[in-house]
């Protein structure tokens, strides 16, 4: 049964996780659209997408690091384990 829309919607397309229908809002996962929300209350993807969102912001930081005139070789490259 779909959940109520919460006082949050609708949603910014700024708010969203790299585009996709999704948002964080009170440490619970929302798959959003025009017509609603629908909480996500399934572990394994609640926990990709936790990993795929550590994954992003991570990249963004890289991002933001080379447009700053950070150097790449000032932070070794380290491999994630899962």
């Amino acid at each position: 049964m779909p959940h109520p829309a919460p006082s949050w919607a609708p949603v910014h397309p700024s708010e969203r996780l790299a585009d996709a229908p999704v948002v964080r809002r009170g440490g619970r996962w929302w798959l959003v659209s025009s017509s609603g929300a629908v909480l996500v209350s399934d572990r394994a993807f609640t926990g990709e997408l936790e990993r795929f969102a550590t994954d992003m912001a991570a990249a963004n930081r890289a991002v933001a690091d080379l447009h700053n005139g950070g150097d790449a070789s000032d932070a070794p490259v380290r491999e994630v384990q899962r």
